[in-house]
């Protein structure tokens, strides 16, 4: 009995097949007779997702779907050992390969995940770290007080929280005009490309690191802001001590306020992994790390983005502006803009078909 239904695949002539053909043949008839409507309403499905995305498919569909594409690798694998003809093994083939992306593959593109992560996603990861970035804050507010208050009673503490490197003529001692001399202008921009790479280098590998160490709880990470912030207290103290302190904060703010507002976001986002961890509540500890760490790992992609802006910051306008207000002009206005961004920008999230 010859089958009906998709009969252009198999191309049989007038011509009596030999009895092994045909038998061959009519059970691979019977194969498709019996599942070709669940391979068709799976086609259908697959379809309508390639051509518009969810929002073209039914709850019912959306439910079947999953089942659906099993039952299709299934008769594919079926079809493999059994040696059905060419034609059935073939669509059976390009069938599950489509729905494969459809119900495991990844759900957007590279082009869509980075607009649905600069439009929404990045902001909604940092709110939803609040309690964190509250409490770095207070941390790093608290280590620039320490570093004030240790280099104010003991000068030899400058020399254990400031590196080598930062300590050429800013030192305890140093005379206004050679401290003023630090803060002055580039007279060219030659070179400071290659400098904008090593201070994106440096910036990152501290926040990685504040962000890697959150899995010990989250100590460790307040113990690297603590630090990284009382070097910037024993700073200000050396500069205040000369009537500098206005100026160096100007200096600093160029960069500063991208560079250690993504350091806080940085360390919030490790002790958001530890917080999760120490206290997960009704979750297994494992479930809770795990829905921490992909929370606070979108929050770091966002944070490197902020580092490579630092570091041209840092690399050329700190270089080449100069004036206190010119400066501080330009450090309130990304500390304006990212505030903007992080706690005012709310867009509606996107769906998977980009609406």
């Amino acid at each position: 009995m010859k089958a009906p239904i998709l009969s252009s695949w198999f191309g049989r002539g007038a011509v009596a097949a030999p009895p092994d053909i045909e038998s061959a043949s009519l059970r691979s008839d019977r194969f498709r007779l019996e599942r070709e409507g669940e391979w068709r309403r799976l086609e259908a499905i697959v379809a309508r997702m390639e051509r518009g995305g969810l929002k073209r498919i039914s709850d019912e569909d959306l439910l079947a779907l999953p089942a659906l594409y099993r039952t299709a690798a299934s008769s594919l694998a079926v079809a493999r050992e059994t040696s059905l003809d060419a034609a059935t093994l073939g669509y059976l083939e390009a069938l599950v390969q489509r729905a494969w992306f459809q119900v495991y593959g990844p759900p957007k593109g590279f082009a869509a995940w980075l607009r649905d992560f600069l439009f929404g996603g990045w902001s909604r990861a940092v709110r939803a770290l609040w309690l964190d970035i509250c409490i770095a804050l207070a941390v790093m507010v608290a280590g620039s007080v320490v570093g004030w208050l240790l280099v104010a009673r003991d000068e030899a503490w400058y020399y254990r929280l400031v590196p080598g490197r930062m300590s050429d003529t800013r030192v305890p001692g140093a005379s206004r005009e050679e401290l003023l001399a630090t803060l002055a202008t580039e007279e060219n921009a030659a070179g400071l490309s290659t400098f904008a790479a090593q201070l994106f280098s440096n910036n990152s590998a501290v926040c990685i690191l504040a962000f890697a160490l959150g899995f010990a709880f989250g100590i460790p990470s307040l113990l690297l802001l603590v630090h990284n912030m009382a070097l910037l207290g024993a700073l200000l103290w050396l500069f205040d001590g000369q009537g500098l302190l206005v100026e160096l904060a100007a200096w600093l703010s160029v960069h500063g306020t991208t560079e250690i507002f993504g350091i806080l976001l940085s360390g919030a986002a490790g002790l958001h992994i530890g917080r999760a961890m120490a206290f997960p509540g009704t979750r297994p500890v494992l479930a809770a790390a795990a829905e921490a760490g992909q929370r606070s790992a979108v929050v770091m992609v966002g944070v490197v983005i902020m580092m490579v802006v630092a570091a041209l910051l840092e690399a050329f306008p700190r270089q080449l502006v100069d004036g206190t207000g010119p400066r501080f002009l330009i450090g309130g206005m990304m500390l304006a803009f990212w505030l903007a961004y992080f706690f005012l920008y709310r867009p509606r999230p996107m769906t998977e078909d980009g609406a």
